[in-house]
């Protein structure tokens, strides 16, 4: 999430085909697939009492140079030593943002640097990083303010309770992905979809909150059901597979506003009003690309086009278990073979993303495609090139992931 940017009114939208237009040009940037990139965030605790409130002002002497901006105005923001930027979000979770990489093996270096370093700073201030996809701990608490947060907490109060726990409790790992060739870019939209209910099962780690079980493999993916549909359900499902730039202008379009920014202090639209609607003068002003550009950052489906293509449906892991499920999609990502295989493999099971929230692993029809992605994933391993132990070490946790998979649906 972003923090108050200063006003720009650049190009006025006086037509949803120029908004249209827009969207098409910033959000698939298609070329050769090389580079993968990851978004690690996690709620912190105090380490000798995990259900005591860590407020932003320790937040921001444990980061000191790297603390961002929405913490203190005055701090360099400094990235971390490998080139990774700190933000925080609602809640007080930290995320990590990497530069993308060619290589991932140097990408699973430097991003393994700069959570040591983050982590050093953390335990010199008595704090450490969760491990799971929802704060196991502590109720829904806001730690960061602004105007953006208020109005994302007034809209999402319409409908309950759920935007409260998504902003102050939740945590999640994104995988970042190349769009690919103009040509390749169906199908790998399509697949970064069908593979989201599988994965999201397998990597689930979201079954406790506030000191209780939710019933949910992933409480997290849970709080998103329960927000606005019209910002967060999937922009493909397997009944509306149509071109990746139509669905998305459409999606963005049609959702509503999360919020107007404004030089006063309350950014809270109106009720119901979506950005085609502000388009047709809905507002008294008009928006403009820097409006559109902002009303896309507030937009949360399972995958989002941001240039490449960002897969947002995975639940944070503990301790180094993010670097499977990310060198499982470099490997299901690497090649369009694959991606068929992977599409072909996941397809039966690509609308379920509920029963993947909710049972995980315990619904078979999940468990067995879950562990035949893992074999796909497995022998695509070694065209990686990756150095010889950490093919090793991903190799076990994947073997690891395949077998509970597999005993899952006997």
């Amino acid at each position: 999430m972003v923090t108050s940017p200063e006003l720009d009114r650049s190009t006025v939208l006086k037509e949803s085909a120029a908004a249209e237009g827009h969207l098409a040009r910033i959000c698939f940037k298609t070329g050769p697939p090389t580079r993968t990139g990851v978004e690690l965030e996690w709620t912190v605790h105090d380490a000798a009492d995990p259900a005591r409130l860590v407020d932003g002002e320790r937040l921001r002497a444990a980061l000191g140079r790297h603390s961002p901006h929405s913490l203190d105005r005055a701090s360099p923001a400094e990235p971390l030593p490998h080139g990774g930027t700190v933000t925080v979000e609602p809640g007080g979770q930290l995320e990590i943002s990497t530069a993308p990489r060619s290589s991932l093996a140097t990408l699973i270096y430097a991003t393994d640097g700069d959570i040591a370093e983050l982590s050093g700073l953390l335990d010199a201030a008595g704090l450490v990083l969760g491990r799971s996809g929802i704060d196991p701990h502590r109720p829904p608490r806001p730690v960061v303010e602004g105007p953006r947060y208020r109005a994302m907490r007034h809209v999402f109060d319409r409908r309950g309770p759920a935007g409260r726990t998504m902003m102050y409790s939740t945590a999640g790992l994104q995988v970042c992905l190349d769009a690919g060739e103009p040509e390749h870019l169906p199908a790998r939209w399509a697949a970064v979809h069908a593979l989201g209910p599988p994965l999201l099962a397998a990597f689930a780690t979201a079954d406790q909150h506030a000191g209780r079980s939710t019933g949910w493999a992933s409480a997290r993916m849970a709080a998103w059901y329960d927000i606005d549909p019209a910002r967060t359900r999937p922009v493909w499902t397997p009944e509306t597979d149509v071109d990746p730039v139509t669905a998305w202008t459409g999606y963005v379009l049609a959702a509503p506003l999360l919020c107007v920014r404004d030089e006063g202090p309350d950014w809270t639209p109106p009720p119901g009003i979506t950005f085609a609607d502000w388009v047709d003068g809905a507002l008294p002003r008009p928006p403009t690309t820097d409006d559109l550009d902002y009303h896309v950052s507030t937009l949360f489906p399972p995958v989002r086009p941001r240039g490449y293509l960002e897969l947002r449906y995975l639940d944070t892991q503990p301790g180094r278990g993010w670097v499977v499920p990310l060198a499982v999609l470099a490997a299901l990502f690497a090649d369009p073979g694959t991606v068929r295989a992977a599409r072909a493999v996941a397809g039966p099971v690509a609308h379920r993303w509920h029963a993947a929230a909710r049972h995980g692993l315990c619904d078979p029809a999940l468990a067995v495609a879950a562990a035949d992605l893992f074999d796909l994933a497995l022998a695509g391993l070694p065209g990686l090139d990756l150095p010889a132990a950490l093919h090793e070490d991903i190799d076990r946790g994947l073997r690891r992931r395949r077998d509970a998979a597999g005993r899952r649906h006997r």
